[in-house]
């Protein structure tokens, strides 16, 4: 279990005037080693996009998995590659570093994978200047990229030879397998033996301000079936056929926008089928037929809701289920409910976490990071350890469009990004096994 008492150790050591007073000799060595490979760190960004590696695309994700075991492996990790066949996909990359024992054990997450399969015509890395549009750009390629960068920096200035530091690089993060107890264990096995773990999907800013993320919050799909007794339109609403399966599905689903709406939940029907016959595959794509005259015997709605706690979550779930029992006349539905990512909720610990990288933020003359509000960001694989470990999000590069053809990412934030991950890690490396746990 988390202890309080790490939160009150980071928050001491955040708000120290020694940790105020400027960068160590070997920090400035790490921003200006951050800054001297900026180029090779663009130059990495560009390969590692320009390799496909949308989920589905198991090669691709374990071809971006060997580059970015080519660079880790010289800066002193073992690195090893977890085949997630089982689950239907490519696999993940974990590496580890030993450094000085009873350190602080820090686990840094990314992701090898993107949205963008080799169907789509989003293919290449084009630079413009200081930004550059490609598939997974920022989501995630960027951010690992940032790792990279970072921990370069760190065997620059020395500080990373002594660093305990695990890696997982999952390739699956956009489509995760399933079930998620097989293609989330190494994960979360990672999470458990972690002190502090990091996350470098995408930084997010508001009014040009980086923010920093304390929380994600969850996400589950759902599936509701309604049927129906079908026959002639003029009949509906009768004793013997009822309202018919298309009214029944609506009716859920103008109780969900009455009923559910509470702080930090949203939920959303995504794709909506309905007629005398109706489904939704797997992809989201819909079917559905039938006629003006004939009372709809099946209707199918997918979507999925999103929480700030495993409680919100659970109590959500019920109120749903509690919606879709309550059936109109002459009709039956059900509820299905995915598997879903959990909730990384806010915490001392990870409030502490985000006051120590606003001390390195301090000591680089940037501006103090603002918590994010987690309704503006989506779930994601960190939610899978924040349980167990103090978390810290969004240390990856600012871009925007993700996930969309466009997708841009600010070449300039690898700088900023890399430097205060470089800084935070070294810091926190320096920090006893398990102090205030």
């Amino acid at each position: 279990m988390r202890a309080t008492a790490l939160a009150g150790a980071l928050f001491l050591a955040a708000s120290a005037p020694a940790l105020a007073q400027g960068l160590s000799r070997a920090e400035t060595v790490m921003g200006q080693t951050v800054d001297a490979e900026y180029e090779r760190s663009v130059a990495l960004l560009g390969r590692l996009v320009d390799q496909n590696s949308g989920t589905l695309n198991l090669d691709g994700v374990t071809r971006v998995g060997a580059m970015m075991r080519a660079e880790l492996e010289p800066l002193g990790f073992t690195v090893e590659w977890k085949p997630m066949a089982a689950v239907q996909r490519a696999g993940h990359l974990v590496a580890v570093h030993a450094g000085r024992p009873g350190g602080k054990r820090i686990l840094l997450i990314g992701h090898l994978d993107t949205v963008f399969e080799p169907s789509s015509p989003f293919q290449k890395f084009v630079r413009k200047g200081d930004k550059a549009e490609g598939p997974g750009a920022g989501d995630d390629k960027g951010g690992m990229v940032v790792i990279v960068a970072a921990l370069r920096a760190m065997q620059a200035a020395g500080t990373l030879k002594d660093a305990n530091i695990e890696i997982v690089l999952t390739g699956d993060e956009e489509d995760a397998g399933s079930p998620h107890r097989i293609s989330r264990a190494d994960l979360i096995a990672a999470g458990r033996r972690a002190d502090v773990a990091l996350d470098f999907e995408g930084l997010v800013t508001e009014g040009g301000r980086d923010m920093g993320s304390i929380a994600r919050r969850s996400v589950t799909d759902w599936r509701i079936t309604a049927t129906g007794r079908t026959g002639h339109s003029s009949l509906i609403f009768t004793p013997d056929l009822g309202d018919g399966a298309i009214h029944e599905l609506v009716r859920i689903l103008a109780a969900f926008r009455e009923e559910l709406p509470e702080p930090n939940l949203t939920f959303n029907p995504g794709v909506i089928a309905g007629g005398a016959t109706a489904s939704i595959d797997e992809s989201g794509n819909a079917a559905a037929a039938g006629k003006t005259n004939i009372i709809a015997r099946t209707a199918v709605a997918t979507g999925d809701f999103r929480t700030l706690s495993e409680e919100q979550t659970a109590r959500v779930r019920g109120k749903m289920e509690a919606i879709v029992a309550a059936h109109a006349p002459g009709t039956d539905a059900k509820i299905e409910f995915g598997e879903g990512y959990p909730a990384m909720a806010p915490t001392a610990g990870n409030t502490a976490l985000l006051a120590a990288l606003n001390a390195v933020n301090r000591d680089l003359k940037l501006p103090e990071m603002p918590p994010l509000d987690p309704l503006k960001r989506g779930a994601g694989d960190i939610s899978f350890v924040a349980n167990d470990v103090d978390s810290l999000a969004g240390l990856g590069t600012d871009s925007s469009g993700d996930h969309a053809p466009g997708e841009t990412v600010d070449l300039a934030s690898i700088r900023r990004q890399a430097k205060r991950a470089a800084i935070l890690i070294s810091r926190l490396a320096s920090e006893r096994e398990g102090a205030g746990r």
